[in-house]
C-alpha cells in the first residue's frame, strides 16, 4: 500500500467560510451575505462577517499550513471581492484582486502549491438581483467566463484551477430544498419564490456551460504559456444496496450516484446526461445545444472528488414526485440485515465508511476511463464537538480529536489501496477543513476543522491531533513507494 512520491496532500477551505471582512476593501455582497440576513436561515442567527478573519490573517494561515507540512492548499476566491457587482461590464476591484495575487505569491514562497476554486457557492448578489443569477442560461455563463478570464490573467503562477465546487449543492440545496442561498423552493413557508420541480436542473445545466466556457478560455488563452490544469469538483456519496439480493436495490444504488455525480460528469466525459435521469425527468432536464455540448464535453483535465459518507439505498416503486432529486429511492444508514453504515457525527447526513470511499474511487475510474483524480475535500464533523469548544475545561479533549484522526487514517489508507492495488490514478488529497469555520446553514454549531478556531478569543488557531498526524500519515505511505 503506497502513494506516488509526488502525491499532493494538504487542506482545503472556502472564501465565504473563513475570510470575514465582508465589507473591506471594496468587496460587494454575495448571495450568502443576503441569505444570512433572513431570520431563521442560519443556526444561531449568525453570519460570516468575521468568520476566521482569514482575509486579515493570510500570513497566519500560511504559517499554519507550513507547520503542518502541507504540500498544497485548496482555497476559493470571492467573486464579489474581485468584481463587486459581478458582471462582465462591471468594474474590477483591484484591491480584492491584489489580495489573492499576494496570497498566491506567499504560498509559493512557503513551498505550498495553490489549488484555486473560482466558485464555491458565493455568487455576487447583484447578479442574482439583476437577472436571476444561476438561473439565467444566457448571462450567467458569460459573466462567469469574464470573471475567470480576469483571474487567470492576474494569477498566472497558479497551475491548478477548479471552476465550480459541488454544483449539485448550488443546484439542489439552493433551488430545490431552499436550504442554501439563494433559498429557492416550492415550499412557500420557506420562500416566496422557487420551483422545486425544475429550477435545480436549469441551474445545474447553466453551471456546466459556465464551466465549459471558463475551461475554453483557460485552454485557449492561458494554458499554452502558464502550463496549468483545470477541472471541476463534484460531490457524491458511496452507495450500497439495502438488500444486495434485490436487483432493484442494486440498480438504485448505482442510480443514486448517477443522479448526484454523473449528472455533471457524464456531460463532461460523454456529452450527455445519464439515461436514468432523462428517463425520470423528461423535458424538465435541459437539452444541450450543439454549441453547449462542444464547450462541455471534454472540459476536464482532472476530476475533482469531494467525498465524505455513504448510504444504503432502497428502491422505491411507483411514479416519483416531480420534485424528487435522488432518483426514486431512499437513503438509509442501516441495511436490510441491520448493518450500520457508520458511526453518527454532528452532521445528520454524514456517517464514515472508508471502504465506500475506495469503492467510489473505483466506480468513477471505471466509468470515466481512469482520469487523474484529486480528492479536493474529505473529512468529518464530530458529534457535540462544539460543546467541548465552548467549555475551557474540555480543551484537551477537543484538541485530541481521535474520531477525526481515525477518519483520515482510514480514508487515506483506503485511497492508497485504490491507487496501489486497484490501479486508480489519485494524485492528491485535501482534508476538509484546515480549520473550524462558518458551516453554511449550520453556522458555527458544526465544526469540520483540523485546527480549532476559538471564536470567543479573537479567532486564535490551535491544531488538533487530526492536523498534526497528517504529515506522518502521508510520509509513511509515500516512502513505501
Amino acid at each position: 500500500m503506497s502513494l506516488p512520491a509526488d502525491f499532493q496532500w494538504g487542506f482545503a477551505t472556502a472564501a465565504f467560510q473563513i475570510e470575514g471582512a465582508t465589507e473591506a476593501d471594496g468587496r460587494g455582497p454575495s448571495i450568502w451575505d443576503t441569505f444570512c440576513k433572513i431570520p431563521g436561515k442560519i443556526a444561531g442567527g449568525v453570519d460570516a462577517n468575521t468568520a476566521c478573519d482569514s482575509y486579515n490573517r493570510g500570513a497566519d494561515d500560511i504559517a499554519l499550513l507550513k507547520r503542518l507540512g502541507s504540500k498544497c492548499y485548496r482555497f476559493s476566491l470571492s467573486w464579489s471581492r474581485i468584481i463587486p457587482l459581478g458582471g462582465r461590464n462591471d468594474p474590477v476591484n483591484q484591491k480584492g484582486l491584489d489580495h489573492y495575487i499576494q496570497f498566491v505569491d506567499d504560498l509559493l514562497e512557503a513551498g505550498i502549491e495553490p489549488f484555486i476554486t473560482l466558485y464555491h457557492w458565493d455568487l455576487p448578489d447583484e447578479l442574482d438581483k439583476r437577472y436571476g443569477g444561476l438561473l439565467n442560461r444566457t448571462e450567467f455563463p458569460l459573466d462567469f467566463e469574464n470573471y475567470a478570464r480576469v483571474v487567470f490573467k492576474a494569477i498566472p503562477k497558479c497551475k491548478n484551477w477548479i471552476t465550480f465546487n459541488e454544483p449539485w449543492c448550488s443546484s439542489v440545496l439552493g433551488y430545490n430544498s431552499g436550504y442554501f442561498a439563494p433559498g429557492h423552493t416550492s415550499d412557500r413557508t420557506k420562500s416566496p419564490v422557487g420551483d422545486s420541480t425544475r429550477e435545480q436542473w436549469i441551474v445545474g445545466h447553466n453551471c456546466l456551460v459556465a464551466h465549459g466556457r471558463a475551461v475554453k478560455v483557460y485552454r485557449d488563452e492561458f494554458k499554452p504559456t502558464d502550463k496549468g490544469q483545470i477541472g471541476i469538483t463534484l460531490n457524491g456519496d458511496g452507495t450500497y444496496p439495502w438488500d444486495p439480493e434485490d436487483p432493484a436495490d442494486v440498480e438504485a444504488a448505482n442510480r443514486k450516484i448517477e443522479f448526484a455525480i454523473s449528472w455533471f460528469a457524464d456531460p463532461i466525459y460523454f456529452g450527455k446526461y445519464p439515461d436514468s435521469m432523462r428517463k425520470q425527468l423528461g423535458d424538465r432536464l435541459p437539452t444541450f445545444t450543439e454549441e453547449e455540448r462542444s464547450l462541455v464535453q471534454g472540459s476536464n483535465d482532472f476530476y475533482g472528488m469531494n467525498h465524505y459518507t455513504a448510504n444504503y439505498v432502497k428502491h422505491k416503486t411507483g411514479t416519483p414526485p416531480e420534485d424528487d432529486i435522488l432518483g426514486n429511492l431512499e437513503c438509509l444508514f442501516y441495511s436490510k440485515s441491520g448493518e450500520c453504515i457508520g458511526e453518527e457525527t454532528q452532521s445528520f447526513w454524514l456517517r464514515p465508511n472508508a471502504q465506500a470511499f475506495r469503492d467510489l474511487i473505483n466506480w468513477l475510474s471505471k466509468r470515466y476511463d481512469y482520469p487523474d483524480i484529486y480528492v479536493t475535500e474529505s473529512g468529518t464533523s464530530i458529534k457535540d464537538e462544539d460543546k467541548l469548544a465552548n467549555d475551557p475545561k474540555d480543551k484537551e479533549k477537543l484538541l485530541n480529536d481521535t474520531f477525526r484522526a481515525d477518519y483520515f487514517k482510514n480514508y487515506v489508507n483506503a485511497m492508497a489501496k485504490a491507487v496501489s492495488e486497484d490501479g486508480c490514478k489519485v494524485k492528491g488529497y485535501m482534508a476538509w477543513s484546515l480549520m473550524d469555520n462558518f458551516e453554511w446553514a449550520e453556522g458555527y454549531e458544526t465544526r469540520f476543522g483540523c485546527t480549532f478556531v476559538d471564536y470567543n478569543n479573537g479567532q486564535t488557531r490551535e491544531p488538533k491531533l487530526s492536523a498534526t498526524q497528517m504529515k506522518g500519515l502521508f510520509d509513511g505511505l509515500m516512502k513505501k513507494n
